[in-house]
């Protein structure tokens, strides 16, 4: 039984490298951009991958691909769900007008942040669940205990909060030396990136200063998760042909 776990782990592991070279592949061929929604969610979808992959090779024992891999593969349907950017040449993909790669990766790390926070906050709630039941130790799903999910759930609010503060910065820089770029003040994803900044910083609010924990936090969380895949899957209008 034990030899049949640790060769299914292995085939795991095996396919999600697989996956993961496919996809980097795709990404350096291609060159999306993170203007649109197609090139800012397959970065993130990349990022989870080195995640999912470091995390099966540190926790072993842990049911990760049960959790990640779904994601991972959410997020390609998100990104590929619109359809293709206007032009499928890669020189087209970049985007116009210079858009500020710093912005745009700044953008990406807050939203691997986040998905970490969600999956932590999904782990949390099964695991309490569990406990509260009373299911049979050693059987089921292999997950991290409560107190590890929930420090694991608090780290990546307290990175992701700074790294989308940084990246509307770096936005809001662009658009000031930029006034001329086809994204404006009331484009949909601009508001929708500065709703979602003040959706996570009452959530940090919650939880650092009003010390909110367990279940409610891993609510928030998942909430807050939603909140921002909805902002990913808005992109800028596209610019006027010349």
């Amino acid at each position: 039984m034990r030899s049949g776990r640790v060769r299914w782990r292995v085939v795991a592991l095996l396919a999600g490298l697989a996956g993961l070279v496919a996809h980097t592949a795709f990404l350096l061929d291609k060159q999306p951009s993170f203007y649109w929604q197609f090139g800012l969610l397959l970065f993130v979808a990349w990022a989870l991958a080195v995640f999912y992959l470091v995390c099966a090779v540190h926790y072993q024992r842990m049911s990760w691909g049960l959790f990640v891999l779904p994601l991972v593969l959410a997020l390609v349907g998100l990104a590929v769900l619109p359809g293709t950017p206007p032009d499928d040449s890669p020189g087209h993909w970049r985007a116009p007008l210079q858009w500020g790669p710093v912005h745009g990766w700044l953008l990406v790390l807050a939203a691997v942040g986040s998905c970490v926070g969600f999956l932590a906050s999904v782990m949390y709630l099964i695991q309490a669940h569990r406990l509260r039941t009373k299911a049979p130790p050693g059987q089921g799903l292999k997950l991290l205990s409560l107190e590890r999910l929930e420090l694991m759930n608090r780290r990546a609010l307290f990175a992701t909060f700074p790294l989308l503060t940084a990246g509307m910065l770096a936005g809001v820089v662009h658009l000031l030396i930029l006034p001329q770029s086809v994204v404006s003040w009331t484009d949909a994803r601009v508001m929708a990136t500065a709703g979602l900044w003040i959706v996570f910083a009452v959530v940090l609010y919650l939880r650092f200063a009003r010390h909110l924990r367990g279940r409610q936090m891993a609510l928030l969380t998942i909430l807050a998760f939603v909140l921002l895949l909805g902002c990913l899957a808005l992109s800028h209008p596209r610019p006027a042909a010349e």
